[in-house]
């Protein structure tokens, strides 16, 4: 199989449907029945199930995994991770945000390189309408502070865009582990132990209405997140245990 896409789901009825559709319908044109969409809902409440199941009777490459508990985006992610079929894996946001031409334009230019992930944040990117300032800004905080921990030089770590050959993909996700604002750290950060090359290129994206995003409740818990994750690949690691217990009494 030549592509593996999988969508993690948490609530999406209002949004899942057209981006289902767009990518179908055009990769059904481009590969036929050699490519997959994998929908993973974690801990779904609404009818997002109920609108997968339908448009997977139209378009058979559409295939899901209703996942009771809410396992965070990272979860749903390695799960569908485990199950891919395709020489090329990659992941977008149910919101359509990352239009299906945009996505493809990772499948075109993944050549040489053994990931790529798209960016809202480097020359040549379009951005169809801005966030808020503040998310703008809480964004850029963010990526300082990755680059700063862990020496990653993608400028957009966050873009829900992201594609992988196979064989890279198997060599990190037995150890992947940290889900949540952190997974995509967590992810380049292995492949780049590991010595594999990913490519960061100037995408097409589209801000969605209807965000859960709370940016100050969001913003602090990416920051933790991102300490966390630092502690857990240093001497410190012993910390984690405390940090967690932490957490759990005084931020959820």
């Amino acid at each position: 199989m030549k592509l593996s896409i999988v969508i993690p789901a948490y609530n999406e009825e209002k949004r899942i449907k057209p981006t289902l559709n767009d990518y179908a319908s055009f990769f059904n044109k481009k590969y036929k029945k050699n490519f997959e969409i994998l929908v993973v809902l974690n801990g779904c409440k609404d009818k997002t199930l109920d609108v997968v199941r339908e448009t997977s009777k139209r378009y058979h490459q559409v295939k899901y995994i209703d996942i009771k508990e809410k396992i965070g985006k990272g979860g749903a992610i390695i799960h569908g991770f485990r199950l891919a079929k395709g020489e090329l894996i990659g992941y977008a946001d149910a919101d359509n945000a990352t239009k299906v031409k945009a996505f493809n334009d990772l499948v075109e230019k993944i050549n040489g390189f053994d990931g790529i992930v798209a960016s809202r944040w480097i020359k040549g990117a379009k951005i169809n309408k801005k966030q808020p300032l503040t998310r703008r800004i809480a964004s850029r905080v963010f990526n300082i502070f990755t680059r700063i921990l862990f020496g990653i030089k993608i400028r957009d770590t966050q873009c829900g865009a992201k594609l992988f050959k196979k064989k890279p993909i198997e060599k990190v996700l037995n150890q992947l582990g940290t889900t949540q604002w952190a997974f995509d750290i967590d992810l380049l950060y292995r492949l780049k132990k590991n010595g594999f090359k990913v490519l960061e290129i100037p995408t097409e994206w589209h801000d969605q209405k209807d965000s859960k995003l709370k940016i100050g409740k969001t913003s602090l818990e990416m920051f933790l997140a991102i300490i966390r994750l630092r502690l857990i690949y240093s001497p410190f690691k012993f910390i984690v245990i405390f940090y967690n217990k932490a957490y759990d009494l005084f931020v959820k």
